[in-house]
């Protein structure tokens, strides 16, 4: 079994202070004694990526912690085994401690160095500055409120629009009534003129018509109407208009028209048919006398006969009945008489 071998005999035992030993070119070697300032990081140089664990690492750290533990191991380092044994002299651990933590905590910021621009500062931009701008924040700020006023000001002219929009819809909706109005009114007071034109003109056509229509008679009172019942009539109504007048008041002719027939005529005793132009036939019953003769031609105003009593009578009177077209039913005489500009 091989033996190991024999632990080289060390200075570092001894009490009195050792140097590290000369090879044969080499020397003379000073003993090192490391201070913060000569193991203090110099920002910017030496900096090492990021280590797979997260944890960061310079060379000089490194070197100092490689030294703790070959002390700790029994404070024996050898550069070679055929080298002699160098003693070595140990900082303040505290100082170093302290340098290290400094490393890692400056080697493991994340935050990007260099930058000389104040933060306060970043990111302005001309216009930041021209609108008065001194910071990061003011410009911000700045650049909120004018967002925010353009937003206001679309906002505003929306409203806007649309009030004029209602407005404009309103006050054509306001023309269109009143449109509709007037032409309402317009329309009334044509219907109203029409009207009044229509009854101009009618006014106008019977006074013409009473200049070529006459009443029958004068001095006359209406005894009976078209359309009365009694016993008396043998229709069982009266069948024309009753001008009762005295004895021997002269008849005359309503419009101008030809004799169709004068003579006795039964209950109707002495009778005479005027027949007009459009056909309609004019029954003058009762009479006392006749004056005209069948075919002679009359016109209005013209003396046909006298009032009577003959026939089928309680007293003196002109039964006048009035047929159209020579039809055998008669109609009321009164009517026809106001629709000829008449009233008896």
């Amino acid at each position: 079994m091989a033996s190991n071998r024999p632990a080289q005999p060390t200075s570092f035992m001894s009490d009195e202070p050792q140097t590290f030993g000369y090879g044969k070119d080499e020397g003379p070697w000073e003993e090192w004694n490391p201070t913060a300032d000569s193991v203090a990081p110099v920002r910017g140089r030496h900096r090492t990526g990021k280590q797979r664990g997260g944890g960061l690492a310079r060379s000089s750290t490194v070197l100092g912690v490689g030294v703790i533990a070959a002390v700790g191991g029994g404070g024996i380092a050898s550069a070679a085994p055929d080298k002699a044994p160098v003693s070595i002299s140990l900082p303040d651990l505290s100082s170093v401690a302290e340098s290290a933590k400094a490393l890692i905590s400056d080697g493991g910021s994340s935050a990007p160095k260099g930058s000389t621009t104040p933060l306060t500062t970043a990111g302005l931009t001309g216009s930041d500055t021209a609108h008065g701008a001194t910071d990061a924040g003011e410009a911000l700020r700045d650049r909120i409120m004018q967002q925010a006023q353009s937003q206001q000001n679309q906002a505003d002219t929306a409203t806007q629009r649309a009030a004029q929009t209602a407005a404009a819809k309103k006050a054509v909706e306001l023309a269109a009534k009143q449109q509709d109005e007037a032409e309402a009114k317009a329309a009334a007071a044509k219907e109203k003129a029409e009207e009044a034109a229509k009854e101009k003109a009618e006014k106008e056509r019977l006074a013409e018509l009473a200049k070529s229509y006459a009443l029958p008679t004068s001095s006359y009172t209406l005894t009976s109407t078209f359309g009365e019942a009694g016993s008396m009539w043998s229709s069982g109504y009266h069948t024309g208009l009753d001008f009762a007048a005295p004895t021997g008041t002269l008849l005359k002719a309503i419009h101008s028209g030809t004799v169709t027939e004068a003579g006795w005529a039964g209950a109707y005793g002495y009778r005479t048919i005027l027949t007009l132009d459009d056909g309609t036939e004019l029954w003058y019953c009762h009479q006392s006398s006749i004056s005209v003769t069948v075919g002679q031609k009359v016109a209005t105003g013209d003396v046909i006969g006298r009032v009577g009593a003959t026939g089928n009578v309680t007293g003196p009177h002109l039964h006048l009945e009035v047929h159209p077209g020579g039809a055998a039913t008669g109609i009321d005489p009164m009517a026809w008489l106001q629709s000829k500009g008449i009233n008896p």
